[in-house]
């Protein structure tokens, strides 16, 4: 089966050389081997927000770049989960097109747990995580030396805002900083509240990058 997984530009670009990058990772499901199509819901929704927050973020010098993933499940049960050799395929097509550029990786659902394994890549320089999937056991120590926000919903039936706010307390030692947003009464699917969502993702990707820069 041919691969899917696909980087794309989202929203204008910087008038001038960009100064940083932001990676747009979609959710999934934790078992499927079914390709991502263009119908998928989390691809899409993941997409709608890059290109919301876009032209915001390219004033600030950043470019969004929105990856597909080649299969929707985490599947572990295979050995490495599947995204994660989708995503480091993107950080390195990223950091051939822009070396030495600052990332920052921009998970929803599953694109959370995504962007907390890899983000140990040296171009990364933090993880925005909207209602992420981060279970109990999940290793913090790529986060080493990164900014990490997480914002979650505590009405979120498919992910648990109090294991983000645990894990945001495992990754606080070695993390250079992290923050805990509390979303409200909001569900997982960012369907409702989209300005919330959209308005929260791009002040911490804003805030990650000017703090690389400092």
């Amino acid at each position: 089966m041919a691969l899917v997984r696909a980087l794309d530009p989202l929203g204008p670009t910087p008038s001038d050389e960009p100064r940083g990058i932001v990676l747009v990772l979609h959710g999934g499901v934790e078992t499927s081997e079914a390709a991502v199509g263009a119908r998928s819901g989390s691809w899409r929704r993941a997409t709608a927000l890059g290109r919301a927050i876009a032209p915001s973020l390219a004033r600030q010098g950043a470019r969004v770049y929105g990856l597909r993933y080649d299969l929707r499940g985490w599947n572990a049960h295979l050995g490495e989960p599947a995204p994660l050799a989708d995503a480091r395929w993107a950080l390195h097509r990223l950091g051939a097109d822009h070396p030495g550029l600052p990332v920052v990786l921009l998970g929803h659902s599953m694109g959370g747990r995504v962007a907390l394994r890899v983000a140990d890549d040296p171009g990364v320089v933090g993880v925005v995580a909207l209602a992420p999937w981060w279970p109990a056991d999940e290793p913090v120590e790529a986060l080493a030396g990164k900014h990490v926000v997480a914002a979650h919903g505590e009405r979120d039936r498919i992910t648990s805002a109090r294991q983000t706010r645990a894990l945001l307390a495992r990754a606080e030692p070695v993390a250079a900083s992290t923050r805990y947003v509390g979303m409200g009464p909001l569900g997982h699917y960012m369907l409702t509240h989209i300005g919330r969502w959209n308005a929260t993702a791009r002040d911490a990707v804003g805030d990650a990058l000017a703090a690389a820069r400092e």
